[in-house]
């Protein structure tokens, strides 16, 4: 039996720099990084040797919607982490809009547990807040849930905080980050009426970034960043989608400074208005996908460091549900599969370096989170790794999407770079299209 394995012959993409190295993996640990890579091997190790290949720390996606429970006919965490992890996604942290509301601490650890039997990738999971549920939120344990969710807009169930007096209770006693989903709902209902006046049920998607304006996100991103600013809260502001937003966040600190971080979807970066004649609902988004000149400015906002960390709000809903006319059909859409591959199209383009894609999707995520000992290919860490091959295409095609309900908005794209395996505390889970599900991952802790 092996006693642990090494990677031998992969460039490391690393804090800011590519290197060789053979990197060393025992009980989930690395355990040593050489860069020589002209090391004598222990007895019992196994070689995986990589030449040719690209490796980086697993990727961390702080904003996902599986749909488990009470929403599985959609997705699952069992079928949507096995779609994480051939991305090259180690770790997630799931949102409260399930079937119950993740709104009591009692619900809120009956997902763990139920992730610890199912999921192929490491998780977290966050506590939603309402109206009426202050004393389950401050119980909130700071080191073992990465966040409280606050739907500042229109959500799933019973999770729109809209009390005045209840928002700013959860922005003052929150015990931890408070991560937001920011859309103002009077303008939203407001424009929602002027079009359905227009079109009746015949409305066509290219509306909806009209409905859900960049008015109405600054409206509420704006009251967030005040209300954090006045009660010293440690926000984060999920799914940015406008130029007009950009202002409200600082580039001048580093990240492990701010109080208040950004986060920016693959969506809003890769998609703009002019895609809603051809992709219609399968691109709609809450936020919505908005101009060519808002998807440029989050660009930009990324690589100066205004945007902090590049996730999915993977949130995924059958074909059928995704067919229905505008007004009834539900926003959102499966991203996590692709999510690193769309991250590393931009970089073969040469819009961003490889080495930024790593910082912003697996460093940063890690710091601003205070995740404990992931993120980075460091001694001592936990081995959650991939590799990558930057010079093999690969086409997104339904015989390969792996989300359960079987479609994508990337379906047809090729990429220029193929996820060839994926390590979750040292266990290859993922393999060349094969998977080990012989270990699950494991609940994620922070440092706070």
């Amino acid at each position: 039996m092996s006693k642990g394995f090494v990677i031998k012959n992969a460039t490391l993409v690393n804090e800011g720099k590519k290197y060789n190295a053979g990197v060393f993996v025992s009980n989930g640990i690395i355990e040593k990084i050489d860069k020589s890579n002209s090391f004598s091997l222990p007895d019992g190790y196994e070689v995986i040797d990589a030449g040719g290949l690209h490796l980086f720390p697993g990727v961390i996606d702080d904003q996902v919607h599986f749909r488990d429970p009470g929403l599985t006919y959609k997705a699952d965490i069992y079928s949507e982490s096995k779609a994480a992890v051939a991305g090259g996604v180690t770790s997630f942290m799931d949102m409260p809009n399930t079937v119950p509301n993740t709104i009591t601490q009692e619900i809120l650890e009956e997902k763990y547990r139920a992730a610890s039997e199912k999921s192929l990738a490491n998780f977290s999971f966050y506590m939603g807040a309402n109206n009426n549920n202050l004393e389950e939120v401050v119980k909130t344990d700071p080191t073992k849930v990465c966040g409280i969710k606050v739907f500042m807009g229109s959500s799933t169930g019973n999770l729109l905080v809209d009390d005045e007096t209840a928002l700013e209770n959860i922005f003052k006693y929150a015990p931890t980050l408070v991560a937001t989903h920011c859309e103002d709902d009077a303008t939203i209902n407001a424009n929602t009426k002027i079009f359905k006046e227009k079109y009746g049920d015949d409305a066509p998607t290219c509306i909806h970034p009209m409905i859900r304006s960049a008015e109405a996100c600054y409206l509420s991103s704006s009251k967030a960043v005040k209300l954090a600013k006045k009660h010293n809260t440690r926000l984060h502001i999920l799914h940015l989608s406008t130029a007009k937003e950009m202002a409200l966040f600082d580039n001048s600190v580093p990240l492990e400074e701010k109080k208040i971080t950004a986060e920016v979807c693959i969506h809003h970066l890769w998609f703009s208005d002019k895609d809603y004649d051809s992709k219609g609902n399968f691109i709609k988004w809450n936020p919505a996908v908005k101009s060519e000149t808002d998807r440029k400015a989050l660009f930009e906002a990324l690589l100066d460091n205004t945007i902090d960390v590049v996730a999915t709000d993977h949130a995924p809903h059958t074909l059928k549900e995704k067919e229905k006319p505008f007004f009834k059909a539900p926003s959102g859409g499966p991203m996590i599969q692709h999510s690193l591959q769309a991250m590393l199209e931009f970089a073969y383009r040469n819009e961003i370096s490889v080495e930024n894609v790593v910082e912003k999707m697996c460093h940063h995520p890690a710091i601003l989170f205070k995740v404990k000992k992931r993120g980075f290919i460091r001694e001592g860490y936990q081995a959650d790794l991939v590799l990558v091959d930057l010079g093999t295409e690969q086409t997104v095609s339904k015989e390969n999407i792996l989300y359960k309900c079987g479609w994508s908005p990337m379906e047809g794209i090729t990429f220029h770079s193929k996820i060839v395996s994926t390590f979750v505390n040292g266990h290859r889970v993922y393999n060349n299209g094969l998977f080990d599900e012989t270990r699950k991952g494991e609940r994620l802790l922070f440092e706070r």
